[in-house]
């Protein structure tokens, strides 16, 4: 795993395989760093000594973030290797895996810690997953796991399983979509569309996600047409 610089002397990302459910595929880590200088690791990876020394060499490991309902495994693993970093989870994580210890919840008012650097949203309303969506302004960066997924032909770490499922059943590869567990169960779309609203509030213009192809250009547009459900279209 190397990490990668995204944003200079501020984020970075590091990707890392991933076998779930009989398939593969990626995710990502990211890393901001804030104006203190204090590092904030969003849905970590394994952190084994070789990510450990990487990871020094940027700054202080001061939080660590599980930002979404399938974006916690290897919290466990980061608490170890930074015992006294701070643990912020999406609500519901603590029913999936109460021995899980953590510091705080996350919600719509980003803590004091970086509340002057980062926004967030709590998307609430879904059946099966839930998510927080960041925003770092200074970068215009929207940050996320799985409201939207880009996986397709330039994406690399993927097998045949999963772009069957992507390709005939969900019809999202080649397609920024948001991940099947929200198109299977939008549920409240009204409370939905009103945390999705929000974040098109947000001046961003690059998209960082968890899973396939970063969006660099016309970011805007690609959130809204993955979000055209829930925000009120066909």
């Amino acid at each position: 795993m190397e990490l990668v610089e995204h944003t200079p002397d501020t984020i970075w990302t590091a990707d890392y395989p991933v076998h779930y459910s009989g398939l593969d595929f990626s995710a990502r880590m990211t890393i901001i760093r804030l104006e203190d200088g204090r590092l904030l690791l969003h849905s970590p990876c394994n952190i084994d000594d070789a990510v450990v020394t990487q990871i020094a060499k940027l700054g202080s490991s001061a939080f660590l973030v599980a930002p979404g309902s399938y974006h916690y495994f290897h919290i466990p693993s980061a608490q170890q290797a930074f015992p006294d970093a701070e643990t912020y989870i999406c609500p519901g994580i603590e029913r999936k895996r109460p021995e899980m210890e953590f510091d705080w919840f996350l919600s719509d008012q980003a803590p004091p810690a970086w509340a002057n650097e980062i926004e967030q949203v709590l998307v609430r309303g879904t059946r099966f997953i839930w998510e927080v969506a960041f925003f770092h302004k200074a970068s215009r960066t929207l940050v996320l796991v799985d409201l939207i997924e880009n996986i397709g032909d330039a994406t690399r770490g993927t097998d045949w399983r999963l772009k069957l499922w992507w390709k005939v059943v969900f019809h999202m590869w080649n397609k920024p979509r948001p991940a099947p567990e929200y198109q299977l169960g939008w549920g409240d779309k009204k409370a939905v569309g009103t945390c999705l609203s929000r974040i098109m509030e947000w001046d961003f213009d690059r998209i960082i996600i968890s899973h396939g192809d970063n969006i660099d250009e016309n970011a805007k547009v690609a959130a809204r047409e993955a979000w055209n459900v829930p925000l009120g279209g066909n």
